[in-house]
């Protein structure tokens, strides 16, 4: 039967296997370059150093959220979940989210199609933060209640 701790172990899973496409995507940057600017027909010749800027610069803020995710896990698979420590990689999580569109906002200029990954990075940290928000209040009445107690 499917039940929370199997919940928590494929999220951490997921989280993992991001975490390696990222390393990989890291390594086989100059295959994964060449292999866009050749199948694209956007003219990207010449454009390869800033796929590789943006590749590489995007690698860390994608990393560091991964990283943070990961640990919000760990602390919610051992109960720990209305704590300020999750408050904080919540809104930790929401700014690397805004780094790496800002970053891909950047890169839009010379290849458009980041634009709509600026802009789902964006979305993904609003929702994060409204989370974030959510959260802090809980720990806030949970506090409350452990004074009352």
């Amino acid at each position: 039967m499917w039940d929370e701790k199997k919940s928590i172990a494929l999220s951490k899973l997921g989280v993992l296997i991001f975490m390696l496409l990222i390393l990989a995507a890291a390594v086989f940057a100059p295959w994964l370059v060449d292999w866009l600017v050749n199948f694209s027909q956007a003219h990207l010749a010449g454009k390869e150093p800033l796929f590789y800027i943006t590749l590489y610069t995007g690698c860390i803020p994608a990393m560091l959220l991964l990283y943070e995710l990961y640990q919000l896990l760990q602390r919610i698979s051992r109960g720990e979940v209305f704590v300020p420590k999750n408050v904080t990689s919540l809104r930790r999580i929401s700014w690397y989210a805004f780094l790496g569109g800002g970053i891909c906002l950047g890169s839009a200029l010379y290849y458009i199609l980041f634009l709509l990954i600026a802009f789902a990075a964006a979305f993904a940290g609003i929702v994060v933060r409204v989370v974030k928000n959510v959260f802090a209040q809980a720990v806030e009445l949970k506090q409350e209640m452990d004074y009352t107690v």
